[in-house]
């Protein structure tokens, strides 16, 4: 396990992990040569269903794919998701970007709310894929609370993983949510915390006026935080007795001792709401099969280096898509 790599140098005008997040986050990208996407559902429970949005490659069964999971609030239009894809299907890659429970506009699609734990949905994605696409060789790669589903779907697979699973990449993963929470409150956070819950509201609005009675969106009114909105809807929805027994419970920490494929863990010191102090625990020393790398600098989701002629800048989605490929068991060409 290495705690630091070298390779990974941020842009010179970006000095923080502040500005990192941010400068990533609002900076506009194009993508003008990913093709159009196949729009895709997938039901993945009696009262559930969730839209992916695919990039096949010609023979599709013959050639890899990479399954990208987003971060909290987010959906598979998040830049990084479409970063993912644009380096993934140039390198040969189908490319499949999930939105999540209720993400992406898909409130009308579930009757629930999705959570950071919530693998039964990515593992009833990936035996569609295998099961009645044929394909051959699945990666995920998750960032921030997807990263934590990823690495919660390949603890929970355990030594059962499908053949057809072979590798997991985080990018700034929650993975002790609970200290992240308590990160996240903190008055330097305030920004992120404001347009979390803000987006959170949103949403449950949403979703209170296509279901009527569902949900009591008085409680809203109280809620300032993602910890008073978990404790008020996500935890007594899901069956957790309140936020704290939430965080415990979906923390993909719990599992990654029993991750079985190869596993790569990206995450930064300057990051402003996941503290470096979950990834030195000792379940992730005692397994060989996972890697975690924490660089100096990056922010969240972040990891620009700066751009030229043959390359974005966009470091971790580089990462993730080149060690996805050296554990595919198909080697890519470049697509057409």
């Amino acid at each position: 396990m290495s705690h630091a790599d070298d390779v990974f140098i941020p842009a010179r005008h970006i000095k923080s992990g502040h500005v990192m997040t941010l400068f990533t986050w609002a900076r506009l990208r194009n993508f003008q040569k990913l093709p159009t996407p196949v729009t895709r559902y997938f039901d993945v429970a009696d009262d559930a269903r969730v839209l992916a949005h695919c990039y096949w490659q010609i023979n599709k069964e013959e050639r890899p794919t990479l399954l990208a999971l987003h971060g909290l609030e987010g959906s598979s239009d998040a830049h990084y998701m479409r970063g993912l894809a644009d380096k993934a299907y140039s390198r040969g890659f189908n490319v499949v970007l999930l939105n999540q429970r209720n993400c992406g506009g898909t409130e009308h699609l579930s009757s629930g709310l999705y959570h950071s734990g919530l693998s039964e949905d990515p593992r009833a994605v990936i035996k569609e894929l295998i099961t009645l696409d044929r394909l051959k060789s699945v990666s995920v790669v998750g960032y921030s609370l997807g990263g934590n589903l990823a690495l919660r779907l390949a603890g929970d697979y355990g030594i059962e993983t499908p053949p057809e699973v072979l590798s997991v990449c985080a990018v700034s993963p929650t993975m002790d949510l609970a200290v992240c929470v308590d990160a996240l409150e903190q008055k330097s956070n305030l920004i992120y915390q404001w347009n979390f819950v803000r987006n959170l509201k949103k949403r449950m609005r949403r979703k209170g006026r296509l279901m009527p009675g569902t949900f009591d969106l008085n409680k809203l009114n109280s809620v300032r935080t993602v910890r008073e909105f978990d404790d008020a809807f996500t935890a007594p929805y899901h069956g957790f007795l309140d936020a704290a027994d939430y965080y415990y419970r979906a923390s993909s920490l719990r599992v990654v001792e029993s991750i079985s494929i190869p596993t790569l863990i990206v995450t930064a010191d300057d990051d402003p709401f996941i503290p470096t102090e979950q990834f030195r625990h000792p379940s992730l020393a005692a397994n060989r099969m996972v890697r975690v790398i924490i660089t100096h600098g990056g922010g969240h989701c972040g990891f620009f280096v700066g751009q030229n002629s043959e390359f974005d800048g966009y470091w971790a989605e580089q990462t993730a898509v080149n060690f996805s490929e050296t554990h595919a068991t198909i080697q890519p060409n470049n697509a057409d």
